[in-house]
């Protein structure tokens, strides 16, 4: 009873920010960006909790309790993409946010094109990653609720999806942010709090690292021998799969429409100065501890403390083991708000993606404000039932479907946006041909992985090769375009 009075009240306290954050409301630019308005740690929170997800708590976690040590780069990896997207993309496209008015990426990449067809396929994109991402979400909530209230998992996606359809529907960026705060504020001091519980209970680093060893000795080394196939499933993580996992990480992370669109939201330019490294820092120091929380669950699980069914549960199980019986319920939450900080981000990327990309920009030009909220928030329920739908039969594994997400996400956003904020020769040619290619390539090279032949790194590299390999010949091969004066100074900096 004491887990449902504390998961109802959570709940409950989303839902009244979303209904207080609809008051705020007036135009489209405040339900797509706040207004433009967010402070510095608002800011923070925003970009930190939108790239903690059930990933980071659940798929990272599991990772450690499957594969050990060697799975420990992507906490490195992870925290940089959250620096990259504000320092190395975010800042330049905020000056420029700033002077034009973009409400999105797709805005931005349409105008340093000077192409729709730019922005509609940008569009596509946005749509079936964050779909794909929005999946892994819903069955990362899934196995958080059937846990604690051991209900089948399509009440508990239909439950889960419920609350946070409501909220970012009625409030938009300001329900985004304003529950981002509260969740990420949860995910910090939770992890803080529970990692040394959990880890002790293990019998502590070096006892956990002697139980890993006698599994597999590679467990407690930097990566696994580079042989291919691997000699075991969770041994996939050699060199050449660690270079991948970078590419992927810090760079497709960092362009992910959910994450970069963070920074237009951003109030003033100070707060580019310190955020990316108080992101990092923050970040790097969650995810080392769940990481480690994965560790100390396995060793549990080895010696009969717990039992972990799949490696996805591995932190909650620890959790449970660990926390005295009272106090587990509360940090449950935790929980729920890694996996719900992203999940209403990603909503709302789908929501203004549909009603202002799309319909305001592709469909209907002369579309109201009030026009564009109502399509945004009609599709971002049409979603919400789609990727039910998707959730219901996930992925053995649940960071898979993530990082199939991921992979599309760098083979597609990253050569046009790096290119086009650096490179004043890159083309509306090339953005368009490294765009359908790189998209194109990482659904082949994904299919083939999975379901022909593994390849010994992430697929994605591949199809990021052939994304940036077209960005530069296409360009180099068409016609420069004419770019104003005051663009000019923008993007070279």
């Amino acid at each position: 009873m004491i887990d449902k009075i504390i998961v109802v009240a959570y709940f409950a306290a989303m839902l009244f920010l979303g209904c207080i954050a609809s008051k705020k409301i007036r135009n489209v630019s405040d339900y797509i960006v706040g207004g433009r308005s967010l402070g510095f740690w608002m800011f923070v929170m925003l970009v930190m909790a939108s790239t903690t997800s059930g990933m980071t708590l659940l798929g990272v976690a599991g990772l450690g309790y499957a594969a050990g040590w060697p799975t420990i780069w992507e906490q490195v990896f992870v925290p940089l993409a959250c620096a990259l997207s504000i320092s190395l993309f975010g800042y330049r496209i905020w000056l420029q946010a700033r002077k034009n008015g973009y409400l999105t990426v797709q805005d931005f990449l349409a105008c340093r094109y000077k192409s729709e067809a730019v922005r509609t396929i940008s569009s596509v994109a946005v749509l079936v990653t964050c779909i794909i991402y929005l999946t892994g979400q819903y069955t990362a909530i899934a196995i958080v609720l059937n846990w604690l209230f051991d209900i089948p998992r399509s009440q508990a996606l239909i439950l889960a999806a419920a609350i946070v359809v409501a909220y970012v529907i009625l409030g938009g960026l300001y329900a985004v942010a304003w529950t981002t705060f509260v969740q990420g504020m949860a995910i910090i001091v939770g992890v803080l709090l529970t990692a040394p519980f959990i880890i002790s209970a293990a019998g502590g680093i070096e006892h956990i690292n002697s139980v890993l060893a006698s599994i597999d000795a590679n467990m407690v080394e930097p990566f696994y021998p580079q042989v291919h196939p691997p000699y075991a499933g969770y041994a996939f993580a050699t060199p050449l799969f660690i270079v991948s996992f970078f590419f992927l990480l810090s760079f497709g992370l960092a362009t992910a429409p959910h994450i970069i669109n963070n920074v237009l939201t951003a109030k003033s330019e100070r707060d580019f100065k310190w955020s990316p490294l108080v992101v990092f820092v923050l970040y790097a120091i969650v995810m080392y501890l769940i990481k480690l929380t994965g560790f100390a669950a396995r060793a549990m699980s080895e010696e009969g403390i717990i039992s972990v069914p799949k490696p996805d549960y591995a932190y909650i199980a620890a959790l449970e083991g660990a926390m005295p019986p009272v106090i587990y319920p509360i940090f449950a939450v935790v929980v729920l708000a890694a996996v719900m900080s992203t999940t209403d981000r990603l909503m709302l990327t789908i929501g203004s993606t549909v009603g202002w990309d799309i319909y305001k920009n592709v469909i209907r030009k002369k579309a109201s404000d009030s026009e564009v909220t109502l399509v945004s928030r009609i599709s971002i329920l049409a979603v919400a039932v789609g990727t039910i739908l998707l959730a219901i039969n996930p992925p053995k594994l649940l960071a898979f479907i993530i990082w199939m997400g991921i992979g599309i996400m760098l083979s597609t956003f990253v050569a046009p946006i790096l290119f086009g904020l650096y490179w004043h020769r890159a083309t509306k040619e090339g953005a368009i041909a490294s765009m359908l290619f790189g998209f194109v390539t990482s659904l082949i090279f994904g299919y083939y992985h999975k379901f022909v032949s593994p390849l010994p790194f992430h697929f994605s590299l591949l199809s990021f090769a052939v994304s940036v390999a077209t960005m530069v010949v296409v360009s180099l091969i068409t016609k420069p375009m004419e770019v104003f004066v005051e663009e000019e100074v923008a993007v070279r900096g």
